[in-house]
C-alpha cells in the first residue's frame, strides 16, 4: 500500500526497532515486536479487503490495526462487547472474508464461513494461528475503517473512513508531504480510549505516527490512570467528561498531574462548572472539543493560547474551527443565520478535502462573531412536553451542578396526557446520598416547571457506551422497558 498513512506507519515501526513502544500492565514491548505481528497480518491483506476485527485495548490488537493498514485493507471494527447474540448476527450479515479475533473470541462469538481467512491472535510475542480462505472481496483501497458510531441514541451504525481522513487527523493536512519523525519520543502518552471508537484508533494512530511511545490501558481506570500519569508526567492528556468528572471529585492532587499542562475532553458535552472546577483543583486548562465520527475527528476545540485569552468570556463554548473545517449555523430552510442566532449546525470538515459538502448536523448551535461555538442540545433529542421544549442537555447540566452527583442522564418518556415527559437517570459520588425528591426541589430554582424530570432515579452507574457516553438506549429502557 503506498498512501502516506501506511508508508508512516512503516516507516515507524522501522525507526527504532528496539526502542519501547507500548507499556501494557505494567511490561514494555518495543516497535520490532509491533512490527513483527503487524507483518504477519497485513502478509493476508489484500488492499480493499474488509478486514473483521474484534477490537480490545491490548497491543497485540494495536499490531493488528497497524498490520491491516499497513496492506491497504479496510478495518470492520466490532465490538466484542455488544453481547454475544448481536454481535453473531452482526459478524453473519456482513459476510467479511477476513476476520481477526483472540481464540476466546473467536470460539464465542463468531462461526465464521469455511471460504473466510481466519487469524487468530494471542499475546504480541504468539505466532498468530492462520487459516487462508478463498472468499474474495474486491474494493478500492480508500476506506480505511469501517468505525462504529458510538450508538447513544441508538444501534451503532458503521461509518466509512478513508484513509485520506485518517491522515489529515493524526499527521497534519499536508499530510503528504509531511516528513516521518526523526527519532522515536522521548516522551510517554496515555491512551485510555476504547479501540472500538474512533477516540482510541485516533489516539493509537497518532502516537503511531509521531513516534511516540504510550502507556494503553485496558478502560480508564482512576487508579491506573494516575499511577501513569505520576510516572510519566505527560504534557496532555485526554479525558472524556465521565472520566474527567472522577478525576476531579478524587483525592488526587495537584502534585499527581504535575507535569500536565492541557487536558482535552470531547465525546460528550462537559459543563462550564466542571471544566473550571477542574481547572482551579489543578492548574490545567481543560480544552474541549466537538468531533464526530462521520467526520473521521475534530472539528472544532480550544487551544490553550485562546484558553488563556478567551475563556472567561467564552466560557461553556466548545472553542474555533480546527484542522481546515468550516462551520456555519442556519435556519430549517438552509438560510445561513447571523452569528449568536440559535439554530442548526453545518460542517464543511477539513478531513473531507477543499470539496467538501456542507453536512448538516442534528446539533443546535450558535456561532458568534469571533468564531466561538456552542452546542446548546440535540434538535433530535428534543422533548416535547405539553408544548413545551425541553432540552435534555439543560437538564442534565442543572442536574451535575448538584455536589452530590456524578453524573446525568435525561430521555423522554411517553405520557398520554403531556405527550412524552423528561426522566432522568443520576449516578452519585462515592458515599454521597440524595434522594430523587431532593433532587426534584434542587431543580425548582433552576429549571422552568417543565423541564423538572416527572422520575428521578438514582442509580449505582449510569450505562454507557465504549466512549464514555451515557447509553441512552439502556435509560430509556430502566424508564418504559422498551428502547424507543
Amino acid at each position: 500500500m503506498n498512501h502516506p498513512l501506511s508508508r508512516r506507519i512503516g516507516d515507524v515501526l522501522d525507526l527504532d526497532p528496539e526502542a519501547r513502544a507500548i507499556e501494557y500492565d505494567g511490561v514494555w514491548c518495543g516497535w520490532d515486536q509491533l512490527g513483527a505481528l503487524s507483518n504477519r497480518v497485513a502478509a493476508v491483506v489484500q488492499p480493499g479487503a474488509r478486514v473483521g476485527i474484534l477490537l480490545r485495548n491490548t497491543p497485540a490488537h494495536v499490531a493488528t490495526v497497524l498490520g491491516v493498514l499497513s496492506a491497504g485493507g479496510c478495518i470492520v471494527v466490532i465490538n466484542p462487547s455488544r453481547g454475544d447474540e448481536r454481535i453473531r448476527a452482526d459478524i453473519a450479515a456482513l459476510k467479511l472474508p477476513v476476520i481477526i479475533g483472540t481464540v476466546d473470541d473467536l470460539t464465542q462469538l463468531t462461526q465464521p464461513a469455511d471460504d473466510a481467512t481466519v487469524v487468530t491472535i494471542g499475546e504480541l510475542d504468539d505466532a498468530p494461528q492462520i487459516r487462508l480462505g478463498t472468499r474474495a472481496d474486491p474494493g478500492p483501497a480508500t476506506v480505511a475503517v469501517q468505525m462504529l458510531t458510538s450508538g447513544t441514541t441508538g444501534p451503532p451504525k458503521r461509518v466509512d473512513l478513508t484513509y485520506d481522513m485518517l491522515a489529515v487527523s493524526v499527521i497534519g493536512s499536508d499530510f503528504a508531504n509531511a516528513p516521518a519523525p526523526p527519532a522515536v519520543s522521548s516522551s510517554v502518552a496515555i491512551v485510555n480510549a476504547p479501540l472500538v471508537h474512533i477516540g482510541g484508533v485516533y489516539r493509537v494512530l497518532q502516537c503511531v505516527c509521531e513516534a511516540r511511545p504510550f502507556v494503553l490501558l485496558p478502560r480508564f481506570e482512576l487508579e491506573s490512570w494516575a499511577q501513569a500519569v505520576r510516572r510519566y508526567r505527560p504534557k496532555a492528556v485526554s479525558l472524556v467528561p465521565a472520566a474527567l468528572r472522577m478525576v476531579l471529585h478524587s483525592d488526587l492532587s495537584p502534585e499527581d498531574l504535575d507535569g500536565v499542562r492541557a487536558v482535552t475532553s470531547g465525546t460528550a458535552p462537559l459543563s462550564a462548572d466542571d471544566a473550571e472546577a477542574f481547572t482551579d483543583k489543578f492548574g490545567i486548562p481543560v480544552l474541549t472539543s466537538y468531533a464526530a465520527t462521520e467526520f473521521g475527528g475534530g472539528v472544532a476545540g480550544w487551544s490553550v493560547a485562546d484558553h488563556r485569552t478567551y475563556w472567561q468570556s467564552k466560557r461553556g463554548s466548545v472553542g474555533r474551527a480546527s484542522l481546515g473545517a468550516q462551520l456555519r449555523v442556519v435556519a430549517e430552510d438552509g438560510t445561513a443565520l447571523e452569528p449568536d442566532q440559535p439554530g442548526l449546525l453545518e460542517v464543511k470538515p477539513g478531513q473531507l478535502g477543499r470539496d467538501a459538502s456542507w453536512i448538516r448536523t442534528t446539533d443546535l448551535a450558535r456561532i458568534d462573531a469571533d468564531g466561538f461555538l456552542w452546542i446548546l442540545g440535540r434538535a433530535d433529542q428534543a422533548i416535547i412536553r405539553g408544548g413545551f421544549k425541553v432540552l435534555p442537555d439543560d437538564v442534565r447540566g442543572a442536574l451535575e451542578s448538584h455536589p452530590a452527583v456524578l453524573g446525568a442522564a435525561v430521555v423522554g418518556r411517553p405520557d398520554e396526557r403531556l405527550g412524552d415527559t423528561p426522566v432522568a437517570m443520576v449516578e452519585l459520588r462515592g458515599a454521597d446520598a440524595v434522594s430523587g425528591a431532593e433532587l426534584t426541589e434542587y431543580l425548582r430554582t433552576r429549571l422552568a416547571p417543565y423541564e423538572i424530570p416527572s422520575d428521578i432515579a438514582v442509580v449505582e452507574t449510569i450505562p454507557r457506551t465504549p466512549s464514555g457516553k451515557a447509553d441512552l438506549t439502556l435509560v430509556r429502557q430502566h424508564f418504559t422497558g422498551r428502547d424507543r
